[in-house]
Order: structure tokens, then sequence, then C-alpha cells
């Protein structure tokens, strides 16, 4: 039995846990350039190239060089694409389907949850002026009214009314947010059109749709995942539909939002601020008007789910089982497409490459 090929096409492992799991199956691993990494950069033809001769590929986020279905269909022997992040948006999925190939993700509990927990953070930073505080007191100075922050709860002695937190995509992270800010009291409105009922009255939250979001909430928060129907749903008239004191919050992918339209809106003072951890092109562009607006906005280099024992360290463990998995001819856990299984299951089923 000849060597499988493993194609890693964004090394996320540099302490080799899954790599060497692989290796010691009897598979032979090929590796991507980082250069594809860099934003705004094309490798398409270096992509294919290398995927061409493997029988599985394996990365994290690589959305300069992405996964396309040119790739794709050059792989001939091409069984599976695992992700070690919960993102795919960087795979084309439709293709791989067409073609029976699998794709699996991690959505690990360290990760999905630790987004919410990092969303939560920069809401609590941005609407307690915890930085400004800080550099007050570092700089020599004490109590100021500019340093007075905002509560949240629904209602208190004096009937103050509390803030509407809008939640726009209700999966993993979605689901999680309403779970953290409950005990706040705060009114949670969500939407998500692919959402079954059951979810909302369970969270105990208001469905509505994205209209009215935008008109009632003092915190906007995204968490969907990057599709056609959720790619730049973020623009102008979007940020113009806000509160003009409302907060804009984006720890789900770049591509969500026009960044150029909210940095003009915050500008202008359509909304008041935004935390994000996700750009459309990552690292950031250095003339973005974002990186030049002070305590307005919060930044974060797309790591908000990375704390000790989280980060992408589980996704690694579990695209290498999806690995192995899928080159014993077995479906693995986790399949992102799982209208392939049918049809890959009559290309692969039972066929093993690795003892």
């Amino acid at each position: 039995m000849s060597e499988p090929t493993v194609f890693v096409f964004a090394n996320a492992d540099p302490e080799r846990r899954g790599l060497s799991r692989m290796e010691g199956a009897g598979c032979r691993l090929t590796y991507g350039e980082e250069a594809w990494l860099t934003p705004g950069c094309v490798y398409e033809d270096d992509m294919a190239a290398r995927a061409a001769e493997s029988v599985a590929m394996t990365g994290t986020s690589i959305r300069s060089a992405p996964v396309n279905r040119r790739v794709i269909e050059g792989a001939q022997r091409l069984r599976i694409i695992a992700k070690c992040t919960v993102g795919t948006d960087d795979i084309d999925v439709e293709a791989a389907t067409d073609l029976g190939i699998m794709v699996t993700h991690a959505p690990t509990q360290a990760n999905w949850g630790g987004v919410a927990e990092g969303a939560m953070a920069m809401i609590l930073t941005m609407l307690k002026r915890n930085r400004e505080k800080d550099a007050r007191v570092k700089a020599g100075g004490w109590k100021d009214d500019s340093l007075i922050g905002t509560y949240l709860g629904r209602r208190d002695e004096d009937g103050y009314p509390g803030l509407t937190v809008g939640i726009i995509g209700f999966g993993r992270i979605g689901g999680r947010m309403a779970e953290l800010l409950t005990p706040w009291h705060v009114r949670l409105i969500v939407c998500d059109p692919f959402v079954e009922e059951e979810k909302f009255a369970r969270y105990g939250v208001e469905k509505v749709d994205l209209d009215t979001l935008l008109r009632e909430s003092d915190i906007v928060t995204m968490h969907p995942t990057l599709n056609p129907t959720s790619r730049r749903m973020m623009g102008t008239d979007q940020f113009r539909a806000m509160k003009p004191t409302a907060l804009f919050v984006n720890t789900s992918r770049g591509g969500t939002m026009d960044e150029v339209a909210l940095a003009d809106a915050i500008e202008a003072g359509e909304i008041a601020g935004a935390a994000l951890d996700v750009f459309l092109d990552e690292p950031m562009d250095p003339d973005s008007k974002l990186l030049r607006m002070g305590n307005e906005v919060l930044l974060s280099p797309h790591n908000i789910s990375h704390n000790h024992g989280g980060g992408l360290g589980p996704g690694i463990h579990w695209a290498a089982d999806a690995v192995l998995t899928a080159l014993r001819g077995e479906v693995p856990d986790n399949v992102f497409n799982p209208d392939v299984l049918p049809r890959w299951r009559e290309r692969f089923g039972g066929n093993a490459l690795i003892g």
C-alpha cells in the first residue's frame, strides 16, 4: 500500500500534534507556503498543483488562496477537506459536494464558546469605558464625567429602560451570547430566518426581522456563518438604520460587513462605535480608517476565541481524526456537507488507504 498524500494547505500545528498522528498512520504530508496567507495575493495555480496528488487536505483558514472548484476538480483522488476551524467560508463547499468530497470542520466548544466570551468582553469594555479609565489613571488623572459607563439592566428603581441587544445569527455562538446576556436582564432580539421557532422560545428571546433589529438595538452583535445570504449584509443602508447611539460588534467573519461603510458611519455619527475581531483582509489594510478612530473602535486580530487550552488546539485533533477516519473508508464526525454522504460512500466507503 503506497503512502497516501495529505496536503496541509495552511499549517496551524507547529507542535505537530495532529501532523505526527497522520505521519504515524503512514501518510505523506505536503505543505502550503506561508506566503499564501498574505492578503490580496493570488496563489491559485500553486494551490491546484499541490492539491492534485492529494487524497486529503487539511488546515486552518486561508482566504487569500481559497480551496475553490478548480483546486478541488484537479484533485481526482481527494476524499476529504478537513478544517481545524469552525468556519468553512474559504472552501467551495458546493463544489466539494458536487464532486463527492466531504468537508469537515471543528466546532469545538472551546472555540465557539471563546468567541461568545470575547464578544461579551468587547461589549463590556466599550460600554464601561474600561480602556479610557485605565489610561486616565495611568496618566495621573482621576474621576471624570467622560468616564461614565452604561447600565445594561432592563429596569432599575428610577425606571431606566436598559438596553436592547440584537443578535444576528443564532447558531452555537449566538445561542451562547443569549445565555451570557440573560442574567444582565437586557432585552434580547434575534434575527435568523434559518433557525427553528422552538429555539427562540427555548432561549427566551424575541425573533425579529433584520430591519427591526437594526432599528431597535442598542448593541448589534454579528454571529452568522459567511454564506451568500450573509456576505456584506451590513452595509451603508444597514448602518444608517441603526441608532446613532448604537454599538456594532462583529466577531463572525469580515466578509459579513462593508468595512468602508462602517468607518464612514462612525465618522458621520450614524452609529457610536464598533468592536471588531474580523476583517475583510487579515492582517488589516494599513490604510483602513478604522485604525485611526481611537476609542470609537475596539480592534482584535481575529483571535477572540483564543483561551488557554482552546483556540485551534482542539480543532487540530478533530481535523486529524477526520482525515484518518476518511482514509480508512469511514465517515468522520462533524461533516459540514452531509448531503454528500451517499455519493461519498459509493466512491470511498470501505476503501481503506491506511491500516
